[in-house]
């Protein structure tokens, strides 16, 4: 797994330095939407599983390991942290190339939660590897530490409720942009209203509002109190 992550990082950035050059700008751009549409199914997926675990971390547990047999092959999870970390270290170059060239708040909207899920791509990854490289099981426990342990919560609570509605806001703009004039508003308020109930039931769920959690002393130990 090591060999594999390595590949996809060293494939991520080179991907991004290839197409670094304005005349190839719009192949970068193209590029990046092919590997949002991988991304954004696993995302999906990803999301599903934590919906999941409202109703119980054994629940959670039972969802993540059947989707753990799927995206933890070799291939398929060199091919998804290779489009994460190109999805995400392309999405910053176009933010910052596209400076001063937006125009309304959709515009903005899409460029603002654009970044913001690069950013989180790129941590969380970092992160996921990390925990993984010191045998941690990367599952719930790892996800939710950070918020039982003050004052990380003050950071972790944003943290995650930024990304939830950052991704669904970055697909309202991508579905106003492709839809009927005349459905756009609709369209991107109903993924806004997504984002915002399930950013704030998947927070409450990491925080155990939802229901009662116990972080074990192994995933506690990495945030200094």
């Amino acid at each position: 797994m090591q060999n594999v992550s390595l590949w996809a990082l060293g494939a991520g950035i080179a991907s991004v330095a290839s197409l670094w050059g304005g005349h190839r700008y719009r192949p970068l751009r193209a590029l990046h939407r092919s590997s949002a549409m991988v991304v954004g199914a696993f995302v999906l997926v990803h999301l599903a599983g934590h919906v999941a675990g409202i109703f119980g971390l054994a629940m959670h547990q039972a969802v993540l390991d059947v989707l753990r047999t799927v995206y933890r092959q070799p291939v398929l999870e060199g091919l998804l942290l290779g489009c994460a970390l190109f999805q995400g270290s392309s999405g910053l170059v176009l933010l910052w190339r596209g400076r001063g060239q937006r125009v309304g708040r959709v515009a903005w909207l899409q460029a603002w939660s654009g970044g913001y899920l690069a950013l989180f791509l790129l941590v969380h990854v970092g992160a996921v590897l990390w925990g993984r490289a010191q045998g941690l099981d990367t599952n719930f426990h790892f996800a939710a530490a950070g918020l039982h342990v003050p004052p990380w919560q003050w950071f972790f609570a944003p943290y995650y409720f930024l990304a939830v509605l950052a991704f669904w806001a970055h697909v309202g703009c991508a579905a106003y942009w492709n839809v009927p004039t005349r459905h756009r508003t609709v369209a991107l308020g109903a993924m806004l209203a997504i984002g915002m109930a399930m950013a704030g039931v998947l927070v409450a769920w990491l925080a155990g509002a939802v229901i009662a959690v116990e972080i074990p002393a192994r995933y506690l130990g990495s945030y200094p109190s």
